[in-house]
């Protein structure tokens, strides 16, 4: 089976990258394992949010040179200011493209409302997301949080103590009990925000639902309510809003993640709208390397019948979906045998206090600037790395990882094209 790209892995770098090279006349395939980490994100993507030395960022743009200084091995710095800067509005108006509405601006983070009522610097969210500039105010005094009755994934009681603590804010809490789902509710292990949007998200189902939020919002100026709508699009929640009569946001709940789902499904839409090939279900076991070169692929599910490619795309994820593997000797990078940026001692790898950085969080391939990737010491010459399977960056302390695979992947077509142009 031949492509023109081979991607390995569907979560956000993966997709982006298969998007924006089908948008060039490319022939991609993606091949991926299961369910992407954006099964369970909140639907915001970060930029950057924090430096390593912990300095929190409100202008990332503006504070790329100083994490070029503290971290030159980040992606960012490899790819340099210049380019960040030009991707990241580059990345807003894909996404655009794939049918999505995001608020936010790459110049200025802004903070969304969490679902423990705090708030977190990011840089583009959903438009249902309750999100204020940084350094203001919610447009509400008086909330309405409702949660929906055995529900365990969203606790209202949580967000609803956080919010009050913002000078002037009363936010009162509140339980739907709707017939609808009582078929769900009596098994626990189906009662998760995204088969409940399958129910509330019908048509038939919209009287029902705004007379229970309207009965318990009372005069309540907003209401917030958990990410158990829009399943497919922001119409169920447009059309409650509509009925309701007041301002409605939605807050993310634990995964399986409706907006997360939302944002992957829109991704793969838009692959296979471009014929792009998606391959569910598969992963890539081993793989023929010649002359630094990656000349085959072979996946689980086809066996002995090599993918060939003139180009291909590691983004196969962390340790989260096994693109990185830790044994008792090291770290390594488990299909091409990549070099990999980790600690020798393994007691190194984490840090006992929990909510400390996590040095392992910041493991992964080794790439060069076009983020090819290396291998002994050397980058294959038509293999990249994007994502969470690179190293040099914490995800987590540093608010970074969407921006990292987003650009990433941007940049990674970018060099594919050019090197596709020389003669």
């Amino acid at each position: 089976m031949r492509f023109d790209v081979v991607v390995i892995g569907g979560g956000l770098a993966g997709m982006t990258c298969a998007i924006r090279l089908s948008e060039q006349g490319k022939r991609c395939a993606v091949v991926s394992s299961g369910q992407s980490a954006l099964y369970f994100s909140s639907g915001s993507l970060d930029l950057l949010a924090q430096l390593p030395d912990g300095t929190p960022v409100e202008a990332p743009l503006a504070a790329l040179p100083a994490l070029a200084m503290q971290a030159p091995q980040h992606p960012y710095a490899l790819m340099g200011a210049e380019q960040v800067a030009m991707l990241s509005d580059e990345a807003a108006r894909l996404l655009h493209r794939c049918g999505l509405s995001l608020q936010g601006s790459s110049e200025r983070n802004h903070l969304r409302v969490t679902p423990l009522g705090t708030r977190r610097a990011t840089w583009l969210s959903p438009q249902a997301i309750p999100v204020t500039p940084q350094g203001g105010d919610l447009p509400w005094q008086h909330i309405a949080v409702i949660g929906i009755e055995g529900f365990l994934d969203f606790q209202p009681q949580l967000a609803a103590s956080s919010l009050t603590k913002a000078p002037g804010i009363k936010a009162e809490v509140a339980y739907m009990h709707l017939p609808v789902l009582d078929r769900l509710r009596n098994n626990p292990s189906e009662f998760r925000a995204v088969n409940i949007a399958r129910v509330l998200d019908l048509a038939e189902n919209l009287t029902l639902i705004t007379d229970e939020v309207c009965r318990l919002a009372g005069d309540a100026e907003a209401i917030f309510l958990p990410a158990c709508l829009g399943l497919e699009d922001d119409e169920p929640l447009a059309a409650l809003q509509a009925a309701v009569g007041k301002p409605i946001r939605v807050l993310p709940t634990l995964p399986p993640s409706v907006l997360g789902m939302r944002l992957h499904q829109a991704l793969r839409s838009r692959l296979q709208q471009l014929g792009g090939v998606f391959m569910p279900g598969d992963s890539v076991l081993r793989a023929d390397i010649d002359a630094g070169r990656v000349t085959g692929l072979y996946t689980r599910n086809h066996t002995d019948i090599p993918l060939i490619a003139q180009q291909v795309v590691l983004a196969s994820g962390s340790f989260f979906s096994n693109g990185l593997v830790a044994d008792f000797d090291g770290i390594r990078e488990p299909v091409f045998g990549l070099d990999v940026d980790s600690r020798a001692d393994r007691a190194d790898w984490s840090h006992s206090d929990l909510f400390a950085p996590q040095p392992y969080l910041q493991f992964g391939v080794r790439t060069d600037s076009q983020l090819r990737a290396l291998r002994q010491g050397e980058p294959l010459s038509n293999l990249y790395a994007i994502g969470a399977v690179t190293g040099g960056y914490d995800p987590l302390q540093q608010g970074c990882g969407a921006g990292v695979s987003l650009i990433g992947a941007l940049h990674v077509a970018q060099q594919i094209a050019a090197q596709e142009e020389q003669p």
